[in-house]
């Protein structure tokens, strides 16, 4: 038995923050309705990340709403919303990412679903909050971390601001939105009380850069300072970054630059003073870059790792799928399409007493499941 067995999700959200937050749910053993408008669905049946389309969606919508099922309703329409009210009443968790204002001309806001069931635990998303000015703003991850700072940490300090090259503020904000809905439900197991859990992009992407702001608030307001070589942390020293070899990339992490110098037969004892590291960081870098080049990642590796420095070769999606220690994660799992096709995709990355959570159920189409969701909530006619 998954831990979440036996709790019902509606799911009323589109695109990926949400979304991904209703898959973890139902990977833990949850059932999930997404609540969707006839006919045009979750606009993320047509958000195309590629060319690769299944079934008349998009591989990006197989892969967020996978193990889910589809209850088409027009939430305008009195008698289509009076059908989900009834679904309210019976649900555990209820999951939206409508701009601020929507469910209150709905009739869906938290006090309203309250009031049809106590015991509710209610959970958002938006793009910057219920408040404030940006309030009105697009929900989007680029321009969340536009206006987060993000942007000036990635690159080098010759380059303008660098992106992540993922949607990393909306699938942080999914992962805190279950952290919050799980520490409800627990609540709720305890007091029977329901709950109101709000996240936003522009919170979550705070948070992920905790430890870099934590330094910002208390050095006098210094501006993080990225290094002109091979930057991959604007406030770690050398040797941080990654390194052309002369075949393949080599990735340094932390560590002694004397000893590093040692195991290379580089001569970096100039640099003893580990304040140097951070100090005079662009020049060790720069000596290493040109010194990694005279030999391939995988001979730099041989002298590296029998001396425990913490170093890795940087590896292609191709080269990651051929490795045994990839393979050993078993992080693959083949999802079963109606119409016989197979998509494979990830795997939920969380193990329960030792259990690997696979589910190969797919996406579901639009109102597919509307006919045996009415008829075991005796609404059927």
């Amino acid at each position: 038995m998954r831990p979440l067995e036996g709790l019902l999700v509606l799911d009323f959200s589109q695109f990926l923050a949400a979304p991904s937050a209703a898959l973890r749910l139902a990977d833990l053993g949850a059932r999930v309705i997404k609540i969707e408008r006839p006919e045009v669905g979750d606009l993320c049946r047509q958000l195309y990340i590629s060319n690769l389309e299944l079934e008349g969606d998009s591989t990006l919508f197989h892969s967020i709403n996978r193990n889910k099922e589809s209850f088409a309703a027009n939430l305008k329409d009195a008698r289509d919303l009076a059908t989900v009210k009834t679904l309210v009443k019976q649900a555990d968790v209820l999951i939206h990412n409508f701009r601020p204002g929507v469910m209150e001309r709905i009739g869906l806001t938290f006090e309203d679903a309250k009031a049809l069931n106590p015991k509710l635990v209610y959970a958002v998303v938006t793009g910057y909050g219920q408040e404030g000015p940006w309030r009105e703003k697009p929900g989007q991850d680029l321009l969340a971390q536009s206006y987060s700072g993000l942007a000036w940490l990635s690159g080098n300090a010759d380059q303008g601001p660098v992106p992540m090259g993922l949607a990393i503020a909306d699938m942080f904000a999914g992962a805190h939105l279950v952290q919050g809905i799980l520490a409800c439900l627990v609540r709720r197991g305890v007091s029977g009380q329901g709950g109101f859990v709000e996240v936003s992009l522009m919170e979550s992407i705070l948070d992920y850069q905790f430890e870099v702001l934590t330094t910002y608030l208390n050095d006098g307001g210094k501006l993080p300072v990225r290094s002109k070589v091979n930057n991959a942390h604007a406030y770690l020293g050398a040797p941080y970054g990654i390194y052309e070899t002369k075949e393949g990339f080599l990735s340094l992490a932390m560590g002694d630059v004397v000893k590093l110098g040692e195991l290379l037969g580089l001569d970096l004892s100039a640099y003893a003073d580990s304040k140097t590291w951070f100090s005079q960081r662009d020049e060790i870098k720069g000596l290493l870059k040109e010194h990694l080049k005279k030999e391939s990642a995988a001979y730099w590796l041989s002298r590296l790792e029998p001396a425990d420095y913490w170093c890795a070769e940087v590896y292609s999606w191709d080269r990651l799928f051929e490795h045994e220690g990839f393979k050993a994660l078993n992080m693959v799992q083949t999802v079963d399409l109606p119409s016989g096709a197979k998509l494979e995709t990830l795997r939920c990355p969380i193990r329960i007493d030792g259990e690997i959570l696979f589910a190969n159920k797919a996406a579901p189409k639009i109102g597919e499941d509307n006919e045996r969701i009415l008829a075991e909530m005796e609404l059927l006619q």
